[in-house]
């Protein structure tokens, strides 16, 4: 099995589990999260199997991490109710961080190994995006495990008692 066709294994694992992890989570935030990451994984297979397939194929510049911001933004009012995430939605995301990273070091690995530069670019471009899913995935869990935590630090709130120029 060459790298082009693990990677394509990897992300149908990705989408079959992110799907039934959306499915499954009862968080709207948590929900959103692995959808709109299914659909980026979703971009990656086909891209992969086009090449697969021999047809030449440019891969998109997506920024998941713009359409997370925009997720974000949506869902802000829902966020803002503090909603806990279940211990299983916690779990989850835990499983979607370890794939995302295992998936950056096959790339990484891939990128290294490829035999024509369109192989190479891709996998260094598929790097990237994993990279940003790992991010994604990690402040989410963040969000959900400790809410109010998640929005000092994202909101770059300083409480240390009083400021000594006021």
């Amino acid at each position: 099995m060459n790298a082009i066709e693990i990677a394509i294994k990897m992300e149908t694992d990705a989408i079959n589990f992110y799907n039934e992890a959306a499915e499954k989570t009862q968080n709207p935030v948590g929900k959103k999260m692995f959808l709109t990451i299914t659909e980026d994984e979703k971009r990656h297979l086909d891209t992969l199997s086009q090449i697969f397939k021999g047809i030449h194929i440019e891969m998109k510049d997506v920024s998941p991490m713009k359409n997370v911001k925009t997720v974000f933004e949506l869902m802000k009012n829902e966020m803002m109710k503090r909603v806990k995430a279940t211990t299983d939605e916690l779990e989850a995301f835990k499983i979607a961080m370890q794939m995302e990273k295992e998936g950056v070091e096959f790339y990484k690995k891939a990128e290294i190994e490829a035999q024509t530069e369109k192989e190479k670019s891709l996998f260094e471009r598929l790097v990237k995006e994993e990279q940003e899913h790992y991010g994604i995935f990690s402040n989410t869990y963040f969000f959900l495990s400790d809410t109010g935590s998640w929005f000092m630090w994202e909101e770059h709130s300083i409480v240390d008692g009083g400021t000594p120029w006021a």
